[in-house]
């Protein structure tokens, strides 16, 4: 049987996200704006990729695109159902899955653009004017791909109905913490039947009790930063038990602190742990080396609430020679899993940094220059679209020597995409006294630029 170039393999994807859009006239608007997504372009918002879909009706295709990504009423939870299955087709998760938690900021100028205010973002490292989308990603060793996405709304969003008019919010978008929105990405992909991962989340989520709670309730297994102040009770040390029966009433259910019963930090805690406990572990080649550091594993139970806890997994990082340890996780794993596997689980997280660079970088995903909530998602929708086929087709040519190339549509050689450096007009055979003609010269141009429907393709 003859394989299928990329080309006809993209296309066969395509069609399978189309069929789920509702409409067959909203199919030129996927296929088109996925294409141009996939091409080097130095910016991805809608205009420049109209500009290179159609060079010569650039407005025309512009409007069709914005109409598309901002104001069509297809799905987002449908097309991001197909990416998924895409790339579960594909997916060995016989082994080790995680369900990578986490957010990313987008920086914004202004106030009117949708959830934009100030607040903390990762991409700056700072507080400032962003907008900030949480999102769940499903990974293995081998891959991971977003499948769930939504906008944090702030509370001064929320409450403001001009403001959320204006920008499309829908009625029912309630105002919800990040932790909130994650959980609720979490339940519904359980709903969906996603295989069951171990959740991984930097300290922002894994430090909050309730939502550690939470993921107890939902019967999920964790592995999730925590910041060094966070108390736990290390063996033998306990809290005093509840309080005796009086004969009267309920009996007491709380435990109790005093002088000689008081939780430690995990960061005081682990300048008590034996030398010999400590060991180092390696964990993934990294592009450059063999990622490798100095753990340690405790038992604990943590210190939150007047309830005793039950034990779980402390992991502390701290590499040869530092002052100060570097990192800690809470984790549910069973009581007999290996210093490796605790490792190796926790520092998958990783893969969501991967996710957000590939999609920022080379599929524009803070491309987005629109002000409406249903066009940040769209638009949002539409990379992780693209970037689930890259994702797929990486899965199956594993293995290969070859690297995997993107589909491109050629376009005439002297084509310059809006959005991209503009070069100098050729001057060799400038004639200071030439006539200049008149009439023609913007439709002769125009003509110059038309596209071609040949394909090639370009080495990602």
């Amino acid at each position: 049987m003859k394989k299928r170039s990329a080309t006809q393999a993209f296309d066969q994807y395509l069609d399978g996200l189309c069929e789920v859009l509702g409409h067959a006239d909203r199919a030129a608007g996927l296929t088109g704006y996925c294409r141009a997504l996939m091409q080097p372009l130095e910016r991805k918002s809608v205009e420049p990729l109209a500009a290179y879909l159609d060079p010569r009706h650039v407005r025309a295709r512009h409007q069709a695109l914005h109409h598309f990504v901002a104001k069509s009423e297809w799905s987002d939870t449908a097309v991001l159902e197909r990416v998924r299955a895409q790339v579960l087709s594909r997916l060995d998760v016989s082994k080790a899955v995680y369900w990578i938690v986490d957010d990313t900021g987008f920086p914004k100028k202004g106030r009117h653009s949708v959830g934009v205010t100030r607040q903390y973002c990762g991409q700056l490292g700072k507080q400032d004017n962003c907008q900030v989308a949480v999102s769940v990603s499903l990974a293995t060793a081998e891959a991971s791909v977003p499948v769930a996405w939504q906008l944090y709304l702030p509370q001064a969003w929320a409450d403001d109905a001009a403001r959320r008019e204006r920008a499309g919010v829908p009625q029912e978008m309630t105002f919800a913490t990040k932790p909130e929105i994650a959980l609720r990405q979490m339940q519904q992909a359980a709903a969906a039947g996603l295989p069951v991962g171990t959740v991984l989340a930097d300290a922002a989520y894994g430090t909050n009790t309730a939502w550690r709670d939470a993921l107890v309730t939902m019967e999920l297994r964790y592995a999730v930063s925590v910041v060094a102040s966070v108390g736990v009770w290390a063996s033998p040390q306990r809290p005093v038990p509840p309080a005796p029966r009086s004969g009267k009433g309920r009996p007491a259910v709380r435990h109790r602190r005093d002088a000689d019963h008081q939780p430690v930090s995990v960061k005081a805690l682990a300048h008590t742990v034996a030398a010999r406990r400590w060991r180092t572990v390696k964990w993934r080649e990294g592009s450059n080396a063999t990622l490798v550091s100095r753990f340690a594993a405790v038992r604990v139970r943590a210190a939150q609430g007047d309830r005793l806890r039950p034990e779980e997994w402390l992991l502390i990082e701290w590499p040869r020679g530092d002052a100060e340890p570097l990192r800690y996780w809470l984790s549910n794993l069973p009581a007999n899993t290996s210093l490796k596997t605790l490792v190796t689980t926790a520092k998958a997280r990783w893969r969501i940094e991967r996710d957000y660079q590939e999609l920022k970088q080379e599929f524009g995903l803070d491309h987005y220059e629109g002000r409406g909530w249903r066009g940040f998602h769209h638009h949002a929708t539409l990379c992780i679209a693209a970037y689930g086929f890259l994702v797929s087709e990486r899965l199956a040519g594993r293995g290969q020597k070859k690297r995997y190339q993107r589909p491109k549509p050629a376009v005439p050689e002297n084509f310059v995409p809006r959005g991209t450096p503009t070069r100098s007009a050729p001057r060799a055979k400038l004639h200071h006294d030439a006539p200049v003609a008149t009439g023609t010269r913007h439709h002769r141009a125009a003509t110059a630029t038309g596209s071609s429907s040949t394909t090639v393709f370009m080495t990602q």
